[in-house]
């Protein structure tokens, strides 16, 4: 990319001709706004929620997370790619975000753990890419006005029909009241024992069962299977779908809900009333993220849609309980409101950029659960130890 290029390219508005002969790519919101740029991965066109994450690190982690079906991520650190991907670091199998839009134009990587470009694994994965616009501008512009609905198009001609393209950007309904956990869910229970990565060493398996965990797959992104396993449990998925027989029939020690994608409200009118069945139950609880939220409406509570949401890996917050502050990942842009919930379910964490709630916890119940997503050390292991809070309201609760 030129220089004169990229400057054509920070100026530019809502005209509906390129600004420059090389032009490849578009990004066009809702509202009229577009940005030009230079495509990569898979050619063609994508619509979904533009946001944006803060991450400097983590981008094929964040790229492959279920919870961001639906979504075009905007990556506001400008070097991304530079490391390339594996197939270590993926979180699914199927990636289910809509697209990416970069700063600078991806390089080859430089890392020992490369093993293919981003875009080329892109490209592999169905992702439409777009690279060489003001992401700082389209930042600013979804804190000011919320995230927005918005379409990619990659076209190698440089030929774009960009009202046709506003009008399909207009006509998506967006993510509130959109139930997206049954699109991501595994399709059929199996069990997990693989554990946590360490250098030198890769992935572990789990070599003594301490106990019992059924995850209900909302979502559900690798690693926390890892790190759940890495606490010494055997681990039962099940698909978001799965009645209380269904869970109850593998005779859990404890209950995973995990993180996920969309309304928390619209997944939940066929998960409340599983997980109402499963609090009667008195069995331990801990929900992550989507699992969080659905938990939180279990108990009576409420959630709401975010203005631009809270996407990152710089994320300060503060569990109230000791004072104690982690830095933490999170990728959601629901919300529960810490005023709906009953007396016996007390806030225990809070977000220290805006004193959202990040955790619950039932005062007469093993239950609990956080917004953050403490398996993806970004601290690094800062929220590690909710995993062992986990186990160890199983172990007290068969001992007792």
């Amino acid at each position: 990319m030129t220089e004169s290029a990229t400057n054509t390219l920070q100026n530019a508005s809502c005209s509906s001709t390129p600004p420059s002969s090389d032009i490849t790519a578009a990004l066009v919101l809702a509202d009229g706004t577009v940005f030009w740029g230079y495509g990569f991965g898979k050619e063609g066109n994508t619509v979904g929620e533009v946001c944006f994450n803060t991450s400097i690190t983590g981008y094929q982690e964040i790229l492959s997370d279920p919870s961001y079906a639906g979504q075009i991520i905007t990556f506001t650190f400008p070097h991304i790619g530079n490391v390339g991907t594996n197939a270590e670091d993926m979180e699914t199998r199927h990636p289910a975000a809509r697209g990416l839009v970069v700063r600078e134009e991806v390089t080859s990587p430089a890392n020992f753990r490369a093993e293919s470009p981003l875009g080329a694994w892109a490209a592999e994965m169905g992702l439409v890419g777009i690279a060489g616009i003001d992401t700082r501008k389209l930042t600013r512009h979804i804190r000011k006005n919320g995230a927005p609905n918005g379409v990619i198009v990659y076209n190698k001609d440089g030929v774009f029909d960009i009202p046709a393209l506003l009008a399909q950007a207009q006509d998506w309904p967006g993510l509130n009241g959109m139930d997206l956990a049954k699109d991501v869910t595994c399709d059929e229970t199996y069990d997990w024992r693989g554990t946590r990565w360490h250098l030198g060493k890769g992935f572990g398996t789990l070599d003594k069962e301490e106990a019992h965990i059924v995850a209900v797959d909302y979502g559900a992104k690798i690693n926390i299977l890892r790190c759940l396993a890495e606490t010494g449990a055997r681990v039962t998925v099940v698909p978001a779908t799965a009645s209380f027989d269904d869970i109850m029939a593998h005779k859990p020690d404890g209950i995973f809900l995990s993180n996920g994608p969309g309304d928390p409200a619209a997944t939940g009118e066929y998960a409340l009333p599983v997980i109402n069945k499963l609090i009667e139950t008195g069995l331990p609880i801990f929900g992550i993220c989507l699992g969080h939220q659905l938990l939180a409406l279990a108990f009576g509570g409420k959630t709401y849609k975010m203005h631009q949401g809270h996407r990152g890996a710089n994320h300060p917050v503060q569990d109230l309980r000791t004072g104690k502050v982690e830095i933490t990942s999170m990728n959601h842009g629901f919300s529960v409101d810490g005023d709906s919930l009953p007396a016996n379910v007390k806030i225990s964490h809070v977000s220290l950029f805006d004193q959202t709630v990040c955790g619950i916890e039932c005062t007469d119940k093993p239950i609990f659960s956080v917004q953050q997503h403490p398996e993806a050390s970004p601290g690094p292991q800062d929220s590690f130890y909710l995993f062992e809070q986990f186990m160890k309201s199983i172990k007290a609760h068969k001992a007792a």
